[in-house]
């Protein structure tokens, strides 16, 4: 079988050359002796997959991508326009999907996440009083809570669109949920999702700023999920770790990329066989640790080819791992 190849994104302004954001990898990944490509990611995201891949030479072979963010069905079409030139991603729509939106992964790390629900809608779409009040029951009836979409939350609208005191309150929970669906507008991804705000041990620097996500949809923005259910109060970020997973196992363990400074063991064992279970070959977990003392938790899991490296660590082995799969 042909040595993997990485796809990365195309800087906007100069498309002979990698993003400024990802140049450094397309670098490494060339002094391990490995091949790259470009995509255009706009095209991708404008629904022109055909388009996006013309750069990508045909009958490649296998590819991994490592780039902005892609919704669901983008990926989908980035597939289907790779394939019809002799060239396959590593990563399939279906597994992508599995890892990049929460109802995806969520009933196999039930019991090491924080409880969450969800509750599908279209784009700029609020749900109603009565499903509200239904998702609410689901997670207890009372507590406090985060909102976020399949994807992402509003962290940096913390207290209008993102933190929910106290669940039993309805009409609070109906305000925060409406302003979120407000800001997110045509992209919300799936649905509105409610997870259970749990308190996580922070550095003993005190708080790092707030909590950012991974590969957003171009400049720079963030996907993903960060600290929502994670830190004091949106106040600060979590003692959080990154964890990549190809085939089942752990190639590289560090720091959140908006905590890169931080040094971080989490127990990986509890989470190993759920990584397992889930079945897809590169995806990222973020855990933290319960500021209680019981233990690691997984806070999010993304795929791993939209999930961002913290600055300054050494990817080799993760690239290398990536090449040689």
């Amino acid at each position: 079988m042909p040595v993997p190849a990485i796809l990365f994104p195309a800087d906007p302004l100069n498309p002979r050359r990698p993003d400024p954001h990802f140049a450094w990898e397309a670098r490494l990944l060339r002094e391990l002796g490995g091949e790259h490509h470009l995509v255009d990611h706009d095209a991708l995201l404008a629904g022109h997959a055909e388009q996006a891949v013309r750069r990508v030479p045909q009958d490649r072979g296998p590819l991994w991508y490592r780039g902005w963010m892609l919704p669901s069905a983008r990926y989908t079409g980035f597939a289907t326009a790779l394939a019809a030139r002799g060239c396959a991603l590593l990563t399939s729509p279906a597994g992508y999907a599995t890892a990049h939106e929460l109802p995806g992964w969520y009933d196999v790390f039930e019991g090491a996440t924080p409880p969450s629900t969800w509750i599908p809608t279209a784009a700029s779409s609020v749900p109603g009083p009565e499903e509200l009040a239904a998702a609410v029951a689901r997670l207890g009836g009372s507590g406090p809570a985060i909102v976020k979409d399949y994807v992402k939350s509003r962290k940096h609208e913390w207290h209008e669109a993102c933190y929910i005191p106290e669940l039993a309150d309805l009409a609070s929970v109906g305000r925060v949920v409406a302003r979120f669906v407000e800001l997110q507008g045509e992209f919300l991804t799936g649905g509105v999702v409610l997870r259970r705000y749990e308190e996580f041990e922070r550095p003993a620097d005190g708080p790092g700023g707030s909590s950012g996500d991974d590969f957003g949809e171009g400049s720079g923005e963030g996907s993903g999920e960060g600290s929502d259910v994670r830190s004091g109060r949106g106040s600060g970020r979590a003692m959080e770790a990154r964890v990549w997973w190809l085939d089942g196992e752990p190639v590289l363990v560090g720091p959140h990329p908006d905590a890169p400074h931080h040094d971080v063991e989490p127990d990986l064992t509890g989470v190993r066989p759920l990584v397992r279970m889930l079945g897809c070959r590169f995806v990222t977990t973020d855990l933290a640790s319960r500021a209680d003392g019981s233990g690691w938790r997984v806070v999010e899991v993304g795929d791993g080819q939209v999930s961002d490296l913290p600055h300054g660590i050494d990817a080799t082995g993760l690239l290398a791992s990536l090449i040689a799969a």
